[in-house]
Protein backbone atom coordinates (compact mmCIF):
# COMPACT_ATOMS: atom_id res chain seq x y z
CA UNK A 1 0.00 0.00 0.00
CA UNK A 2 1.47 3.81 -1.30
CA UNK A 3 2.06 6.15 1.96
CA UNK A 4 1.64 9.26 1.36
CA UNK A 5 4.99 11.27 3.14
CA UNK A 6 4.52 15.35 2.72
CA UNK A 7 7.13 16.30 1.27
CA UNK A 8 10.26 18.86 2.67
CA UNK A 9 8.78 22.06 2.19
CA UNK A 10 5.19 21.11 3.43
CA UNK A 11 7.12 19.56 6.56
CA UNK A 12 9.11 22.76 7.32
CA UNK A 13 5.11 24.92 6.95
CA UNK A 14 4.20 22.01 9.47
CA UNK A 15 6.96 23.12 12.21
CA UNK A 16 7.04 26.64 11.51
CA UNK A 17 4.37 27.28 14.05
CA UNK A 18 5.45 25.67 16.79
CA UNK A 19 8.94 26.64 16.77
CA UNK A 20 7.35 30.33 16.66
CA UNK A 21 5.28 28.93 20.11
CA UNK A 22 8.50 28.17 21.70
CA UNK A 23 10.53 31.31 20.81
CA UNK A 24 8.86 33.71 23.44
CA UNK A 25 9.71 30.55 25.75
CA UNK A 26 13.38 30.46 25.07
CA UNK A 27 13.28 34.23 25.18
CA UNK A 28 12.07 34.57 28.25
CA UNK A 29 14.79 31.71 29.84
CA UNK A 30 17.38 33.69 28.21
CA UNK A 31 16.05 36.78 29.91
CA UNK A 32 16.05 35.91 33.36
CA UNK A 33 19.78 35.23 35.09
CA UNK A 34 19.22 35.50 38.96
CA UNK A 35 22.33 36.37 41.23
CA UNK A 36 23.20 35.63 44.23
CA UNK A 37 23.18 38.14 47.67
CA UNK A 38 26.84 38.27 47.85
CA UNK A 39 27.20 39.63 44.20
CA UNK A 40 28.82 42.70 44.02
CA UNK A 41 28.80 45.17 41.05
CA UNK A 42 31.96 46.21 39.17
CA UNK A 43 33.86 47.21 36.44
CA UNK A 44 36.53 44.14 35.26
CA UNK A 45 39.27 44.97 32.57
CA UNK A 46 40.76 41.40 31.38
CA UNK A 47 44.82 40.89 31.28
CA UNK A 48 46.68 37.54 31.08
CA UNK A 49 44.53 35.23 33.08
CA UNK A 50 44.49 35.31 36.25
CA UNK A 51 45.03 39.11 35.97
CA UNK A 52 42.59 41.27 36.03
CA UNK A 53 41.93 44.83 36.83
CA UNK A 54 38.68 45.04 39.52
CA UNK A 55 37.47 48.65 39.85
CA UNK A 56 40.63 49.96 38.66
CA UNK A 57 42.47 47.60 41.37
CA UNK A 58 45.25 44.80 40.38
CA UNK A 59 43.14 41.54 41.24
CA UNK A 60 43.07 37.70 40.56
CA UNK A 61 40.98 35.39 39.44
CA UNK A 62 40.83 32.07 41.52
CA UNK A 63 41.59 28.64 40.25
CA UNK A 64 38.81 27.75 38.71
CA UNK A 65 36.68 31.05 38.68
CA UNK A 66 33.64 31.06 36.26
CA UNK A 67 32.67 33.27 33.93
CA UNK A 68 29.47 34.03 32.18
CA UNK A 69 28.52 36.31 29.36
CA UNK A 70 25.70 37.74 28.30
CA UNK A 71 23.93 34.88 26.80
CA UNK A 72 24.88 33.10 30.36
CA UNK A 73 27.28 30.60 28.50
CA UNK A 74 31.08 29.72 30.35
CA UNK A 75 33.92 32.33 28.52
CA UNK A 76 37.65 31.29 28.77
CA UNK A 77 39.13 34.00 30.55
CA UNK A 78 41.96 33.97 28.00
CA UNK A 79 39.61 35.06 25.00
CA UNK A 80 38.37 38.41 26.91
CA UNK A 81 42.15 39.65 27.40
CA UNK A 82 42.44 43.39 26.67
CA UNK A 83 38.27 43.80 26.92
CA UNK A 84 35.98 46.20 29.53
CA UNK A 85 32.84 44.71 31.19
CA UNK A 86 30.65 45.97 33.96
CA UNK A 87 29.86 43.24 36.00
CA UNK A 88 28.59 41.30 38.74
CA UNK A 89 31.39 39.28 40.99
CA UNK A 90 31.71 36.52 44.06
CA UNK A 91 34.72 36.85 45.74
CA UNK A 92 36.36 33.86 47.35
CA UNK A 93 35.94 33.72 50.77
CA UNK A 94 39.44 32.50 52.25
CA UNK A 95 41.62 34.73 49.73
CA UNK A 96 39.58 37.07 48.06
CA UNK A 97 40.07 36.57 44.62
CA UNK A 98 37.47 37.12 41.99
CA UNK A 99 35.26 33.24 41.73
CA UNK A 100 32.11 33.82 39.53
CA UNK A 101 31.82 36.95 36.87
CA UNK A 102 28.55 37.32 35.25
CA UNK A 103 29.00 39.54 32.05
CA UNK A 104 26.50 42.13 31.93
CA UNK A 105 24.09 43.28 29.34
CA UNK A 106 22.30 46.70 29.64
CA UNK A 107 19.33 45.71 31.17
CA UNK A 108 20.88 43.80 33.67
CA UNK A 109 23.53 46.86 34.29
CA UNK A 110 20.77 49.01 34.41
CA UNK A 111 19.57 47.73 37.87
CA UNK A 112 20.26 50.35 40.60
CA UNK A 113 21.44 50.58 43.33
CA UNK A 114 23.65 47.26 42.97
CA UNK A 115 26.64 47.18 45.91
CA UNK A 116 30.33 47.85 44.84
CA UNK A 117 31.65 46.82 48.36
CA UNK A 118 30.99 44.38 51.08
CA UNK A 119 30.18 46.87 53.48
CA UNK A 120 27.35 47.62 51.43
CA UNK A 121 26.27 44.62 50.87
CA UNK A 122 26.39 43.41 54.72
CA UNK A 123 23.81 46.78 55.64
CA UNK A 124 21.63 47.22 52.43
CA UNK A 125 18.60 44.49 51.60
CA UNK A 126 18.37 41.97 48.65
CA UNK A 127 14.89 41.29 47.13
CA UNK A 128 16.28 37.82 45.76
CA UNK A 129 12.67 37.54 43.56
CA UNK A 130 12.62 40.64 42.15
CA UNK A 131 16.88 40.99 42.01
CA UNK A 132 17.00 44.15 43.54
CA UNK A 133 18.94 45.83 46.65
CA UNK A 134 17.21 48.52 49.21
CA UNK A 135 19.50 50.60 50.45
CA UNK A 136 18.57 51.76 54.34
Amino acid sequence: MPRCVPSLPRRRLLAAPAALLLAPLAAQAWMARTFPANALRGVINFSAPPQILLNGESAQLAPGARIRGTDNMMKLPGTLTGQRFVVNYTLEMNSGAVLDVWLLRDDEADKRPWPMTLEQARSWTFDAAAQTWTRP
